[in-house]
């Protein structure tokens, strides 16, 4: 192989690299809306604005609490929006799963 048939291998791997990369984050982009949308369904304003913020700063948190949020529409324990508050405790119950112990003997 010459210099230029290199070149062309690589950049057409470049490009492949860069449509698959597209691609997840179109996906991603996709799946963010879809979740989006059925929290405005569930969620008032603040609550909203409240879980973003989560997502912002613990992506992890966000997923548990949006699954957590789902669970309980799902089984018909959520009637009209769940308000701030509702979902303030909801984290602290996520959150306070997490917490580690460790003791010294």
């Amino acid at each position: 192989m010459n210099s230029e048939e290199l070149k062309q291998k690589k950049l057409e791997e470049l490009k492949q690299k860069y449509m698959e990369q597209k691609e997840e984050e179109q996906k991603e982009f996709e799946v963010e809306n879809q979740m989006q949308t059925l929290l405005k369904k569930v969620l008032d304003d603040e609550a909203r604005a409240r879980l973003s913020n989560v997502r912002l700063i613990n992506k992890d948190l966000y997923s548990k609490a949006f699954q957590a949020i789902m669970g309980l529409v799902k089984k018909g324990f959520v009637t009209g929006k769940l308000n701030d508050a509702q979902v303030k405790e909801i984290l602290m119950q996520l959150k306070s799963k997490r917490e580690i112990s460790i003791r010294r003997k």
